[in-house]
């Protein structure tokens, strides 16, 4: 029997590009760029030194990587983004900057981090205002489920930070569920709750659009602690293991 198909978070669409654009997916991919396939990266290699690691999934226009990079050269960064429009401006920023500290991935995140990326990779991982897929019927294909958060916290080094952000408060919710959810993660913020906006991020065009629109935005902070969800499994397997025993 065949797999299921799964469900994907994005809807690509043609024509976007500019001609800007295209001139960087072909002139400056060499420079920047890591080609999709199914071997394993070797992250030191693509960056040519071993230095603290960042990763944003779903960059848009690469504002925020554009900038991160751009302010601490002694850090790198990997950023993945389907739509070649925002990774061409990426790019022409990137150019522009002289970044040596920054490359990027044209492919869905899910498959590079299942496939492609070893565990323990990242010290940090950025998620802000993927689509919130805001109709009930399209909410499956929201990115933040249980499934991927699992995949994401795995690819962070013990005591490394997931950072998310949204500006639609039900998926706002949603995300801090899931989050507080998993046994790998541990919130930054007392009450479980939201945190403040962190000073690094620049707004986004994704987040002055939501303002326009009244909406609020809510951020998310995570540390990756030593327990994962196989762990949890494992360590209820055996407990019960040790009960049967003690019987």
């Amino acid at each position: 029997m065949q797999s299921q198909r799964r469900i994907r978070s994005f809807v690509l669409r043609a024509g976007r590009t500019t001609p800007a654009q295209e001139r960087a997916l072909g002139e400056l991919w060499p420079s920047y760029g890591i080609e999709t396939g199914a071997a394993a990266l070797d992250l030191a290699a693509a960056f040519g030194r071993s230095a603290p690691r960042c990763l944003e999934i779903g960059f848009g226009a690469g504002e925020v990587i554009g900038s991160l990079a751009e302010n601490n050269p002694h850090i790198d960064y990997l950023g993945i983004e389907v739509h070649r429009s925002g990774v061409g401006r990426l790019l022409l920023r990137a150019h522009h900057s002289k970044l040596r500290n920054l490359r990027v991935i044209c492919d869905d995140a899910v498959d590079v981090l299942r496939d492609r990326i070893a565990d323990q990779s990242f010290d940090e991982v950025l998620v802000f205002f993927p689509d919130p897929w805001h109709k009930k019927r399209h909410h499956k294909r929201r990115l933040i489920e249980p499934a991927f958060v699992s995949i994401v916290a795995a690819k962070l080094r013990i005591g490394g930070t997931l950072r998310l952000a949204t500006d639609w408060q039900a998926y706002a919710e949603q995300m801090l569920a899931v989050c507080n959810a998993n046994p790998a993660l541990r919130s930054l913020s007392p009450d479980l709750a939201f945190v403040a906006r962190p000073e690094f991020r620049p707004p986004t065009r994704f987040e002055r659009r939501g303002e326009r629109l009244g909406h609020g935005v809510w951020d998310l902070a995570y540390s990756r602690g030593e327990k994962t969800a196989a762990n949890a499994v494992d360590d209820e397997l055996h407990g019960e293991s040790r009960e049967d025993h003690a019987r």
